[in-house]
């Protein structure tokens, strides 16, 4: 399913520069610009696929059991799963390569700014999510790599989802996804109202020493 990029959140990309209140007018310039060249190169596509969820948290007509204590209680509840995946596109990566070359300032602000929009398109795919299986209600997005949810399982996910077809999206021997500015999420559908999510319990988690959401004072969204 293909999308446009239209527009990316600007807090977030500063957010991803780790720039903390208003830019400078050069700044906003470049990142302008920037965005500019993002939004025409980037051909951003969704795939997904829904899933009814066993009493063991295996995924019907699958093998698949989403592992650890974080995600079975963000699933908990829910008797359905929806498993998906987002990517910008090759042309995407292709820009940035190219700015690394001319101006690394330049590749640094592309970087940022195709984060935020990855995580914007995934939003915007989740709000269409939650029309379309209303009145049902539909948890956050859980990727694999939060809290105790392996970040192995990810090749898992993409196997079922066949991205490689569907996105044109693959995964290296160490599970990196090519391209790299690129999603996969879980999603739980419950027919009641789904929980708030609670403040993560970072001392928990066991990648609390080395984790990239508390060094940008933020959290992931194991809850």
């Amino acid at each position: 399913m293909e999308r446009k990029l239209t527009g990316i959140p600007r807090a977030e990309a500063l957010r991803y520069l780790g720039v903390r209140g208003e830019p400078d007018a050069r700044l906003t310039a470049d990142l302008d610009r920037c965005e500019a060249q993002l939004c025409a190169a980037a051909v951003p596509r969704v795939c997904w696929r829904s899933f009814a969820r066993e009493a063991d948290g295996t995924l019907t007509g699958t093998s698949f059991r989403p592992g650890g204590e974080a995600i079975a209680r963000h699933l908990a509840g829910c008797g359905q799963v929806l498993l998906m995946a987002a990517t910008l596109g090759a042309e995407t990566e292709r820009l940035i390569r190219r700015a690394q070359v001319r101006s690394m300032a330049d590749a640094a602000l592309l970087d940022a700014l195709a984060s935020a929009a990855v995580e914007n398109v995934c939003d915007r795919f989740c709000e269409e999510l939650a029309a379309r299986f209303s009145p049902q209600r539909l948890t956050s997005r859980f990727s694999p790599g939060y809290g105790d949810f392996p970040l192995s399982q990810q090749r898992e996910v993409c196997r079922i989802l066949n991205v490689q077809r569907m996105l044109g999206m693959t995964l290296t021997p160490g599970g990196l996804m090519i391209p790299q500015k690129s999603v996969t999420a879980l999603i739980g559908v419950s027919d009641s109202e789904a929980p708030s999510p609670a403040r993560p319990r970072c001392a928990d988690c066991p990648a609390a020493g080395n984790c990239r959401y508390r060094k940008e004072d933020t959290f992931c969204e194991s809850i």
